[in-house]
């Protein structure tokens, strides 16, 4: 645990520096080769995030333009405390996924084409508010919904995603229409967030009843309020950071959720800060991090993550796996196989005394850090992977609270 302190500490060096790269570079494990300096100086135009100032008790929610002059150099002397959002703009920096050989990259607030629906469906934009704050989120209603109570599946985007984008990535609606659930993805705001993460690594966004899971609960009970959703049978999953969220919805609300799916995630409890957070998404949480994050009962989980993930460390996906092995007995299988897209993978199946699939880990042979199977209509995905909507849409309907 003591290289990821020192790769932080060389990263704010570096961008205190105004060497972004190079800052880069070190987090993401890759020795840095410093560039000479610029012959002219820059305008300080072309990174305008770094310095950003995060949300305070003086500033509200917003995060605010840095000061200027005097205190804006005293800020990036070598021997000046680094800010906090020279810390966070490194953290969300490291997030931006970088586009590998058939993956789709892209951030949905840049022009997502609205979806086509089916006539009789529809996928409006909705408001939640609690003493937590406030999010949006869109809910898809099927078109052959005649009023009967259906499943409810929740969807948490990645970092630079939104609803529409993160809907057609991974098609879910498409499967809600096959399968009869309804669908609902909140969206994560730039001012909860600049990168539109998920702020799992925050110790005030993994407790129950406390910021970001008490809005994502509460958006999951409006919508059991005012739709007949079906008892017992309401799911959550997530992409990345999404992912992480979903991870700690299972753990703060199991009698909420019936089962969860995780996609290139992490734990709960896998960082309590940013720096814990850097160390996580490089090597696994270490040490009391996930395995002692909550005292819970367990939810079924499935998970898929790339063997090849560059961004979240493979190693997270078995962490997710063991906080959600329950105490009782499971009998073990192991199937290897191919998609049809060329993408290979390991399915670890853990199975119940009647049969039923109660863990699921899917590790993607050389996949990196996309929705598997997902669509190119949206951003992050793998279409040559195994479809991860369609297998977790078939492991949630396995599953109900209580039973």
């Amino acid at each position: 645990m003591i290289r990821p302190t020192v790769d932080m500490m060389e990263a704010l060096r570096l961008t205190r520096q105004g060497k972004l790269e190079e800052a880069m570079a070190v987090l993401r494990g890759v020795p840095p080769v410093e560039k000479a300096a610029p012959s002219q100086p820059t305008t300080g135009k072309e990174t305008p995030i770094i310095d950003m100032v995060p949300p305070s008790g003086q500033t509200g929610s917003a995060w605010t333009a840095p000061p200027t002059g005097e205190e804006s150099d005293a800020a990036i002397r070598d021997d000046a405390v680094p800010p906090l959002a020279s810390v966070r703009s490194i953290f969300f920096d490291s997030l931006r996924i970088p586009k590998k050989a058939g993956e789709r990259q892209g951030v949905a607030a840049r022009g997502t084409k609205p979806p086509v629906l089916p006539a009789g469906a529809s996928f409006e934009s909705r408001d939640f508010v609690n003493e937590a704050g406030s999010r949006s989120y869109k809910l898809y209603v099927p078109s052959r919904y005649k009023g009967e109570a259906l499943p409810l599946v929740v969807m948490l985007h990645g970092c630079s995603q939104s609803p529409d984008d993160f809907a057609a990535g991974t098609r879910m609606n498409e499967c809600a229409e096959e399968h009869m659930f309804f669908v609902a993805y909140p969206a994560q705001p730039k001012s909860a967030n600049p990168a539109r993460c998920w702020n799992w690594f925050e110790r005030r966004d993994q407790r129950r009843g406390h910021g970001e899971p008490s809005l994502i609960a509460g958006i999951t009970r409006q919508i059991m309020r005012d739709f007949p959703v079906e008892t017992g049978r309401v799911y959550v999953a997530g992409l990345s950071a999404g992912g992480a969220a979903a991870a700690i919805m299972g753990a703060t609300y199991p009698d909420l959720y019936a089962a969860i799916g995780v996609h290139s995630g992490l734990a709960c409890g896998a960082a309590r800060d940013l720096p814990s957070a850097f160390a996580a998404m490089r090597q696994g949480a270490g040490g009391a991090g996930a395995s002692a994050a909550v005292t819970r009962t367990t939810v079924p989980t499935i998970v898929f993550h790339g063997s090849g993930d560059k961004i979240v460390h493979p190693a997270n996906g078995d962490q997710v796996i063991a906080q959600a092995t329950p105490a009782t007995s499971l009998k073990t299988t192991v199937i290897r196989g191919r998609a049809t897209g060329g993408i290979g993978y390991i399915r670890t199946i853990h199975a119940d005394d009647i049969g039923r699939s109660t863990l699921e880990h899917w590790v993607l042979q050389g996949a990196g850090h996309a929705w598997s199977g997902g669509s190119p209509d949206g951003s992050y995905t793998d279409p040559r992977g195994p479809d991860a909507s369609r297998e977790m849409v078939r492991f949630f309907l396995q599953h109900s609270v209580g039973n």
